[in-house]
């Protein structure tokens, strides 16, 4: 059960830092959840899905004995709230927000996601870092811009940031409707360049990581870089939350995206 998460090379590049876009292999949970389901908040049974949480911390190079074992991760709920985090909140209350930064070095972080598209952020020279939940109503409303603020307040610097989109939903399997698109539209008519239509059906399409790249540029990050990997139709590699949707299955697993300050 040898853990392969991907890897962004503009990231990989980074002094300083470890990070994971990590898939759904390598873990212990089974059925529905096979196998490295890090979501807590599925009815997978919660001392596999801690321990598949704790082999990625370890799998970063975690500090275990002075942070606890595996990820750091927020109540995420599609808001636009960034969080400093300088150790292992309490379960019992987690603070609700979408990203999540830190600068301690040993303290590894992360978001998870089932189709929203999970954001890494790094400033090797102040040696900040940051993941970001960007679902569509997170992005939009600004989720990658508190991020960088967060960070920016660390001492980091937004030239200096490297920013990669994870794996996500891609734009051919997220059909969306009318009032999405408008929603869009009426913050600023640019960006109807995020929609398509496929010629069977008259329903718009989104591009989601596309929009966050956009996001990150507007932002005045410059290191950026796209995954491009759809999380709805790769299924022997990631959990979707649209997939269980149209299936009509019970539940899903979570897969999940950290880094961490070397």
């Amino acid at each position: 059960m040898t853990l392969k998460p991907v890897e962004a090379r503009n990231l990989h590049a980074v002094t300083g830092i470890r990070h994971g876009f990590f898939t759904r292999n390598g873990g212990f949970s089974t059925g529905l959840y096979d196998s490295l389901n890090c979501g807590l908040g599925s009815n997978d049974d919660q001392s596999r899905v801690i321990e598949n949480r704790r082999r990625i911390g370890l799998h970063l190079g975690g500090d275990e004995l002075k942070f606890g074992p595996g990820v750091i991760t927020l109540y995420q709920e599609h808001g636009t709230t960034a969080f400093e985090v300088t150790e292992a909140p309490s379960r019992d209350a987690l603070p609700h927000a979408d990203a999540v930064v830190s600068r301690t070095p040993g303290l590894v972080i992360g978001v998870l996601t089932a189709d929203c598209a999970p954001v890494l952020l790094a400033d090797g020279e102040a040696g900040v870092v940051a993941a970001a939940h960007a679902g569509w109503r997170g992005a939009l409303d600004g989720i990658v811009d508190s991020a960088i603020r967060e960070m920016e307040r660390l001492g980091a610097r937004r030239e200096r940031i490297s920013a990669a989109v994870g794996p996500c939903i891609g734009q051919a399997a997220y059909e969306v409707g009318p009032e999405f698109e408008a929603a869009f539209l009426s913050r600023d008519a640019g960006n109807s360049r995020f929609f398509t239509r496929n010629v069977d059906s008259s329903r718009p399409h989104f591009d989601l990581p596309g929009f966050v790249m956009s996001r990150l540029v507007d932002a005045g990050v410059s290191n950026t870089e796209n995954l491009s990997l759809c999380t709805r139709e790769n299924e022997s590699l990631f959990f979707s939350y649209r997939r269980k949707t149209h299936r009509g299955e019970a539940d899903y697993g979570r897969q999940i995206s950290a880094i961490v300050v070397a």
